[in-house]
């Protein structure tokens, strides 16, 4: 287990630390300063140490893992593949494994769940955490489907549990000034936003494989339903399918889009209509879920928002290959009638004018929620017992956006969508893809 210890750390080090990771940010120095904040990375002291379980042994569950082993002691391990549970047990001494969630949701000695399991388990797993009495810091997208996600919404608010989204980017800095940029006007009226993302993996056919002696197979299809084992199916691969996940919509998307909602200042609230069109056919016996993709959203304020992928490819968290002349990587642009604003990973602001991002706000500005660290953030919240940044409603609605683009695009028209309702106008088709069929006995009920 890592030391308990808590090295002492200046307000000089802090800023020179934040400095550092913007890199070669367009972020002034000011803002900088301003946004230093003394709960970043802190430690508990021994006694003061939630209990957590990792429910979910991949790469980025063990990420996770190692990122909350800073302010909780890992204490239990989970996961359906014996050779993950086992290679995950070992980095962290002292934890118990298990290959049930359930199980690890009843342990009386678990303060705290990280879910990082597939996306089509985010949900059962959340709901039965924290109708366990636990505190949840889940990977997004946060469920598979919109009705997932009114369903969670509810259970959060009912028991009264610390949520957290993993959508860290709400958590940077360069996004943060961003958004509160666009929120005080500073573009003036806003037109449209841009959201780029990589393109998804576009390949196949597949063969049948026989299943890994080390997998529970069912298990890991949930609530899903049954399927011949891939190796493409399963780890990593799996959100290119649309059986569990949305492709990059659904995977890269849950963070730009949440970005363009924050600087729209709809978090918790949605488009009025969507159009969206696959522009490359998958391949038969293929990924199924859309590669290259266009979607259109429209505000009820007249305000267009367009998610498009591009010539990059993205997968397991990083992105392969350049965009086309005139593309982005990845992003989001806000544009208005003053200028325009770019936002990306890695400290990326640029602007039409250099004065739109220098000139500091004025005192009275709007300001938005203040973390500069994701996990610290839901930590702290764990302890004060006051909402995160990116609780289960901004998650849900976020994904929301992703999962209404996946719909239109598997449609190819145009939607009517009512936000205040979630549920769409006059279209019985995209009505009955709000949720899907959940095959026993991975149901809400076993929640």
């Amino acid at each position: 287990m890592p030391s308990t210890t808590t090295t002492r750390c200046t307000r000089r080090d802090v800023l020179r630390a934040a400095a550092a990771a913007m890199g070669a940010s367009a972020l002034p120095s000011r803002f900088l300063e301003s946004s230093a904040s003394p709960a970043f990375a802190r430690e508990n002291s021994p006694n003061e140490r939630p209990r957590v379980a990792l429910i979910g042994c991949g790469g980025m569950g063990t990420g996770d893992a190692n990122n909350a082993a800073r302010f909780g002691d890992i204490v239990a391990v989970c996961d359906v593949d014996k050779n993950r549970l086992e290679a995950t047990r070992a980095l962290f001494k002292g934890a118990k494994s298990y290959n049930d969630y359930r199980k690890v949701c009843n342990l009386p000695e678990v303060d705290v769940i990280i879910n990082a399991t597939p996306d089509h388990w985010h949900t059962l797993v959340n709901l039965r955490a924290v109708r366990s009495g636990k505190d949840v810091y889940s990977e997004k997208p946060l469920t598979l489907t919109i009705d997932e996600g009114k369903h969670l919404v509810a259970a959060v608010k009912q028991t009264g549990r610390i949520f957290q989204t993993g959508s860290q980017q709400r958590s940077d800095k360069t996004f943060r000034l961003a958004c509160e940029l666009v929120r005080n006007g500073r573009l003036g009226k806003i037109q449209r936003v841009k959201v780029w993302l990589p393109m998804g993996l576009h390949e196949g056919p597949f063969s049948p494989q026989p299943v890994p002696a080390e997998l529970n197979w069912d298990f890991w299809q949930g609530q899903t339903q049954t399927t011949a084992y891939m190796p493409e199916r399963c780890h990593v691969k799996f959100r290119y399918w649309w059986d569990y996940s949305g492709g990059t919509m659904t995977d890269w998307g849950a963070h730009h889009n949440d970005i363009a909602l924050w600087g729209l200042g709809r978090d918790r609230s949605g488009p009025v209509s969507i159009e969206g069109v696959q522009t490359v056919a998958p391949i038969p016996d293929g990924y199924t879920a859309a590669s290259q993709y266009r979607v259109k959203y429209v505000y009820e304020d007249g305000v267009e928002h367009f998610c498009t992928s591009t010539s990059a490819n993205g997968w397991a968290g990083a992105v392969v290959g350049k965009p086309k002349e005139g593309e982005k990587l990845h992003g989001v642009q806000f544009e208005g009638e003053d200028g325009w604003l770019y936002v990306s990973r890695g400290g990326k602001l640029e602007a039409s004018e250099p004065s739109l991002i220098e000139t500091p706000l004025p005192t009275d500005a709007k300001r938005l929620y203040v973390s500069d660290d994701h996990m610290g953030n839901f930590f702290d919240c764990v302890k004060s017992r006051k909402p995160p940044i990116c609780e289960a409603e901004i998650g849900h609605r976020s994904v929301s956006v992703c999962h209404l683009g996946v719909i239109a695009i598997r449609l190819g028209r145009k939607l009517e969508w009512d936000p205040n309702s979630e549920t769409f106008k006059n279209d019985s088709e995209a009505t009955g893809m709000l949720a899907r069929e959940m095959r026993k006995p991975y149901t809400y009920d076993e929640s």
